[in-house]
């Protein structure tokens, strides 16, 4: 068989891995987007690597839009196969990808109508505007094409390849993906002689998608996953250590204290809609209950949030025992008597004209767009506010630059806005295990010496040299960090 890595290779966005079987079966591992990364997006988007029309199916470990975003895309370009995925995954891609084409409508929309400005005369037979990669109706077409199975369940997707999702403790829904593939051992027979005599054997290729935390206060720990021949390993936060859970709870406080009951201002917590504004409403939800939170109004400023939260809802069986545990006694632990969600956008506006103290949670997680943007613009020259940045933010994103030390200006739909709000950064809430984390994770899975080789995605290239680094310190062998494009054979 062979993989190429087609996306997240040395970068954390757009994550696609092709594996093509030596029976001529094409398994595409996830279908991500690319985001944050300027102009270079929309090209990098639509340039797939691959002709989607001879894709077979796609295994998808997760709803995130970096693993899951062009497969409306790949819809339109001819794709037509089966999508297996978990039934919250499937529920929540409904969603995402839904408002991902809203997104881009609009946004295409909003950028002809400025070129059309710009080229009143225009040339003959030149093509100034921008169509958008997908639209409502390649979501709703491929919709009908996800098949889905529960945990621990292993199915047969081909008469030779065999599949089963782990829970991976990352969001609601999300999978370890461990294939199964029945084909010849030509590694171990001599070059040269007539590989047609090569015994067939079943070949386990074990795909990570993103690892959850040890502790998260509203999704369960990652479970152990089977036995694999070959591991492609996600590396996010491969160089780096989170702080423990509780010490996040009192950080958090501490900063809606300081900026909302001493300096009067706002708190603005840019965040992902789908697992990093759970867990921090659940955790507002805890200090609320406790009688900790200040008496102060909190929104939820996005559609996608609160719709997101009403699936979250649905499955309590995939939540924490921490969370079934609290439902006990409270019928909504994402809902508490100060929290609002907000959908309907001349509220959105409003807050912004409101001066009284206030959290706003809004999306994108890296402030790339969305309302939170918006809020930002409005805030960012408010020295009694507060940015809280509580996830990854890829290094071209504006939620990395405003946390570029000393910075004083930054520009923000295209105006130069002076930074005077307090930035701050609390690494607790990441949804992506620490690299002790994911070692302890994958070592308690997996007997380190039966693993073949390894391969690390989804990380920038710092991290995820560095995280190959501890992965041989924990006895791993034949350990690779693949480039963009690259392909192997197994």
């Amino acid at each position: 068989m062979k993989i190429q890595f087609l996306g997240a290779a040395r970068e954390v966005t757009g994550s696609k891995h092709l594996i093509t079987t030596d029976s001529g079966h094409t398994i595409l591992l996830d279908c991500g987007m690319y985001q944050g990364k300027g102009a270079e997006t929309d090209a990098d988007n639509r340039d797939l690597g691959f002709d989607p029309a001879s894709i077979d199916c796609i295994v998808l470990s997760h709803a995130h839009i970096d693993h899951s975003g062009l497969i409306p895309y790949v819809y339109k370009k001819g794709f037509r196969g089966d999508i297996y995925c978990t039934h919250a995954t499937r529920d929540l891609c409904a969603l995402m990808l839904a408002d991902t084409a809203f997104i881009q409508e609009q946004d295409v929309r909003t950028y002809n109508k400025k070129i059309d400005r710009q080229h009143p005369h225009k040339e003959k037979g030149k093509n100034y505007f921008l169509e958008p990669l997908y639209t409502q109706h390649e979501v709703d077409q491929v919709m009908k094409h996800f098949v889905c199975y529960d945990y621990d369940r292993r199915f047969r997707i081909f008469d030779d390849v065999l599949l089963t999702f782990t829970n991976s403790g990352h969001m609601l829904g999300s999978a370890i993906c461990s294939l199964e593939i029945y084909e010849k051992e030509l590694s171990s027979f001599p070059s040269g002689e007539d590989r047609e005599e090569a015994p067939k054997r079943w070949k386990r290729v074990t795909y990570t998608g993103d690892i959850g935390r040890k502790q998260s206060h509203i999704l369960p720990a990652p479970m152990l996953f089977p036995q694999c021949d070959y591991l492609i390993c996600e590396s996010t936060y491969g160089d780096r250590l989170h702080e423990e859970q509780e010490v996040t709870e009192h950080e958090l406080l501490g900063i809606v204290k300081d900026t909302c009951e001493y300096r009067g201002g706002k708190l603005l917590i840019p965040s992902f809609s789908v697992g990093r504004t759970q867990e921090i409403v659940y955790v507002l939800n805890k200090l609320y209950n406790e009688g900790h939170l200040p008496k102060i109004p909190v929104y939820v400023d996005s559609p996608l949030s609160t719709n997101a939260t009403h699936i979250f809802r649905m499955y309590p069986q995939y939540l924490s025992d921490e969370v079934r545990d609290t439902l006990r006694y409270d019928d909504d632990p994402f809902g508490f008597n100060t929290l609002r969600y907000i959908t309907d956008v001349r509220e959105s506006k409003r807050l912004n004209d409101d001066d009284k103290p206030a959290i706003i949670i809004s999306a994108s997680g890296m402030l790339e767009a969305g309302r939170i943007k918006h809020h930002v613009a409005n805030h960012i020259s408010d020295p009694r506010c507060t940015i809280l940045i509580i996830g990854y933010c890829a290094p071209t994103t504006l939620g990395a630059r405003i946390q570029e030390p000393g910075l004083q200006w930054i520009s923000i739909f295209g105006m130069d806005r002076k930074i005077k709000a307090q930035i701050t950064k609390l690494e607790g809430f990441s949804g992506h295990g620490d690299w002790k984390e994911m070692i302890e994770y994958l070592t308690r899975s997996l007997q380190v010496e039966g693993v073949r080789r390894v391969f690390v995605v989804h990380g920038e290239k710092e991290s995820a040299e560095t995280y190959k680094d501890h992965l041989y310190e924990a006895g791993f062998r034949g350990i690779e960090v693949p480039e963009k494009g690259e392909m192997v054979h197994l």
